[in-house]
């Protein structure tokens, strides 16, 4: 059981790989959930697009896709993060762009975990979820 980061067509972030990777596992922890095979697939909008049109029929740009192999309590999945549509988020957002990064990480997770931000009021309760992670994410995550 691991939680992976690989680059597709981009330079790799500059994460803490096992810091990123315990928190993961304490935010999963708290909706009673343990982690199995993670894999975070870091790459370009352009990929991004190619992955949301083959398997999703979807023919737009997006900061995440997550595919969810979760079995019974154990959370399993291959997340797909466009570090460019990240990067204009954090610009949309006047966020940081280290925090927009861990918030999407995140996000992927709190889906695997059940979470859902696509019907009526449930952006609200994933943004909440977000900032909830956020809260607990290591201080040596936060530096740049």
């Amino acid at each position: 059981m691991a939680i992976s980061f690989y680059a597709e067509d981009i330079e790799l972030p500059a994460i803490k790989k096992r810091a990123v990777g315990n928190w993961i596992k304490a935010v999963a922890e708290t909706y009673g959930k343990k982690t199995g095979d993670i894999s975070y697939i870091f790459c370009s909008d352009e990929k991004i697009l190619e992955v949301n049109r083959q398997y999703l029929q979807h023919d737009y740009y997006t900061d995440i896709i997550t595919f969810d192999y979760t079995s019974g309590n154990k959370i399993s999945g291959d997340l797909f993060i466009s570090l460019d549509t990240v990067k204009t988020n954090a610009e949309a957002f006047k966020t940081d762009y280290n925090e927009e990064l861990h918030r999407t990480i995140i996000h992927g997770i709190l889906h695997l975990c059940g979470i859902n931000d696509k019907g009526p009021g449930e952006r609200e309760i994933m943004e909440e979820n977000e900032n909830k992670a956020l809260a607990i994410l290591p201080e040596e995550c936060r530096e740049s």
